[in-house]
């Protein structure tokens, strides 16, 4: 079917934004397993593995309207120097993507494609009531228990071997 070159222009985009996510959140990941921070390196795996879900929606809707995937595009990543910073990088990121999400879910919107809006509305509830959420949150109990505190209750898990 083909698709309207607007959208899929801005779904490339969005793809790009995905795609840096996930580029973040794998280096955030395995930043806190070789910390020791466990708990935090199984968050931030399974964000990255959410992350590669969106970009396969993404690639899928693009490859349907007959557009081309550009996997390659990334925007610069931001890695932290500690916890709070990596955390708060990561909410960034997601902000941008969610704000993104939106724009192009209106333009989607005025093209009639309401497909593609749906598939970015599950998206976006993803971005904001798991990622944004979660960042938030976590960024919330540092500003409560302090910085150690919140890294020593992040440090139980599953040690890697």
């Amino acid at each position: 079917m083909q698709g309207v070159k607007k959208i899929i222009d801005l779904l490339n985009q969005q793809l790009t934004l995905e795609l840096t996510s996930m580029d973040q959140y794998l280096a955030h990941s395995k930043i806190y397993e070789d910390w020791g921070i466990h708990k935090l390196h199984e968050q931030l795996a399974h964000e990255h593995e959410e992350e590669l879900e969106h970009s396969q929606k993404i690639i899928e809707r693009i490859l349907f309207l007959e557009g081309t995937a550009d996997t390659v595009s990334r925007k610069p990543i931001h890695v932290g120097s500690n916890v709070k910073e990596m955390l708060e990088n990561d909410l960034a990121a997601e902000r941008v993507v969610a704000e993104s999400l939106r724009d192009i879910m209106e333009v989607c919107e005025q093209e009639r494609d309401y497909v593609t809006r749906d598939m970015l509305g599950s998206l976006l509830d993803d971005t904001e009531t798991d990622h944004i959420y979660w960042l938030e949150q976590h960024l919330g109990l540092i500003d409560r228990i302090g910085l150690q505190n919140y890294i020593q209750s992040q440090m139980k898990g599953n040690p890697a071997s």
